[in-house]
């Protein structure tokens, strides 16, 4: 899935699936991602997105969110926040609910 060429749907509800979570930890100094068996450490701005994916907003709504809190042009967020979650459901580290994937 982290082909760019797949596209997130809109309307899709970005969450992290069961056993997932994130966390911050002294340990690692910072945000971290635990998944069954795997720790992927996590820079600020992956942490700042990863919070927003609770399956209650929608992909749509979490780029126009992410958007105005950092007064960024939208397209450059939409492209970011989908690489980053294409990355994260690669590692099985990201599900959605609601919506889906689709090839360009």
């Amino acid at each position: 899935m982290s082909d760019p060429g797949i596209l997130i749907d809109a309307e899709a509800r970005p969450r992290l699936p069961p056993g997932v979570r994130l966390v911050h930890s002294e340990a690692q100094g910072g945000w971290v991602l635990l998944a069954p068996e795997r720790v992927f450490k996590a820079d600020a701005i992956a942490a700042e997105i990863i919070k927003r994916c609770t399956g209650e907003v929608t992909f749509a709504q979490l780029v126009d969110d992410l958007a105005n809190s950092y007064t960024a042009p939208r397209e450059k967020i939409r492209a970011d926040v989908a690489t980053l979650l294409r990355g994260l459901a690669d590692k099985s580290c990201w599900s959605c609910d609601n919506g889906r994937t689709r090839s360009l």
